[in-house]
């Protein structure tokens, strides 16, 4: 019976194997979300378009020409834009990766 990894097991790091060698990363995808403009600029047009639902209501001999179905939808298209933007960021750029994360 032997102790250890006898046969250099590959996916044991201990074992001396290639996965014992990887190499260090260097770098993260990128930034981190709450560190982002467009993740400030999202969150003022969410609020923006909420305010404006509610500013702009019924009144008198007019209808509601802003109403609250409407304002989820431009918040939906908001998201599906913030979405794509956060997408496009993460498919080229790099952060600097600080092991201590």
């Amino acid at each position: 019976m032997t102790i250890g990894n006898p046969a250099g097991n590959p996916t044991d790091p201990a074992g001396g194997g290639p996965a014992a060698h990887r190499p260090r990363r260097l770098s993260t995808e990128t930034k981190s979300a709450l560190k982002t403009t467009e993740f400030f600029i999202y969150l003022a047009a969410v609020v923006a378009v909420l305010i404006a639902s509610m500013v702009v209501g019924t009144e008198e001999g007019h209808r509601d020409y802003f109403r609250a179905d409407q304002a989820w939808w431009y918040i939906v298209i908001l998201t599906v834009g913030y979405m794509i933007s956060r997408g496009l960021a993460k498919s080229g750029s790099r952060d600097p990766y600080d092991e201590s994360h």
